[in-house]
């Protein structure tokens, strides 16, 4: 595969899943922005390159799924305005109010049915590539 065809597969699959990596992020507890581009920056390989806004992000430039810290917040605002996510503002102890982002049932609804439509197809793309087709 050419390398500029091979970056746009991945692209598109970054954006294709980045939506309901978010949504497992917020599955067990309410989590605000910045701690939200944090935690996928943590985990190798979910963010490509450096924000202007957050330092930590210029360390993240590996492939991924995310493509700057511009890309969590207007998918987050998208997911409020779908109505997948609800926020708050809360007081921070060392700074402006935060807002925080919670899931609602009908984002768990999405999550789950993601998840299990996301177990089929990555079984069925693994067993491909490790048997090449073979029963």
């Amino acid at each position: 595969m050419v390398p500029a065809k091979r970056e746009s597969l991945i692209t598109q699959m970054r954006r294709g899943t980045l939506e309901y990596c978010v949504l497992a992020l917020l599955r067990d507890q309410p989590r605000y922005g910045f701690d939200l581009v944090r935690t996928l920056g943590a985990a190798d390989g979910l963010v490509t390159s450096e924000g202007t806004i957050y330092p930590l992000l210029s360390r993240l430039r590996r492939d991924g799924l995310v493509t700057s810290e511009g890309t969590i917040y207007p998918l987050l605002s998208r997911l409020r305005r779908d109505g997948l996510v609800t926020t708050t503002w809360h007081e921070s102890p060392s700074g402006p109010p935060r807002r925080y982002y919670e899931l609602t049932s009908e984002g768990r609804r999405a999550l789950a049915l993601f998840t299990t439509e996301w177990d089929r197809f990555t079984d069925a793309v693994d067993r491909l590539l490790r048997q090449g087709g073979s029963p």
